[in-house]
């Protein structure tokens, strides 16, 4: 009981060092990783940055965990993270597993109920994204997506000729 507070100072050097050094090296194959490492953040990001604070925290204050053993380990879900984005974008099914797809919640003014319910989106949610995005009225809003951060992009007036940028989202099909 007489350790809660303070072991030794050998204990404090050891995590006040190890900290500095494992967040130095983890700043390093994030940048070298590459920008989509720290992209906005899908399911399959979010358990990388978990595991990725999970590995610091456990080097920094485990002191049965070497620093090596600690970076090696930060590399790993970094590269694990590289590979999964970059067959991602050159095989269809990886993509699929590791992202989910955008999804349609409002057409027209009309918000498409079932979707709105399946993905789990109150109608606060819906409207705090008309507000933020100058709307007082749904019925001003050609489309409202759920996008696979999770955030709702928030359309005025749609041209259907030119809506390339539709493509793949559920529910687009009208």
């Amino acid at each position: 009981m007489e350790q809660l507070f303070f072991d030794n100072w050998h204990s404090l050097t050891r995590t006040f060092v190890i900290t500095i050094m494992a967040y130095i090296c983890m700043v390093l194959l994030l940048r070298i990783s590459g920008k989509r490492t720290l992209s906005k953040m899908n399911a399959f990001d979010f358990i990388i940055t978990v595991a990725l604070g999970s590995s610091l925290a456990t080097v920094a204050l485990n002191k049965a965990v070497p620093l090596a053993d600690g970076a090696l380990a930060f590399a790993l879900f970094i590269f694990l993270q590289y590979l999964i984005t970059w067959l991602s974008v050159r095989i269809k099914w990886v993509k699929n597993l590791v992202t989910s797809q955008p999804v349609l919640l409002l057409y027209k003014g009309e918000l498409i109920k079932e979707t709105v319910q399946k993905e789990r989106i109150t109608i606060e949610e819906i409207h705090l994204s008309a507000r933020e995005k100058g709307f007082q009225k749904l019925k001003d809003i050609d489309l409202m997506i759920l996008e696979t951060t999770g955030e709702i992009t928030v359309v005025g007036k749609i041209d259907s000729g030119d809506a390339l940028a539709l493509q793949g989202v559920k529910n687009f099909n009208r």
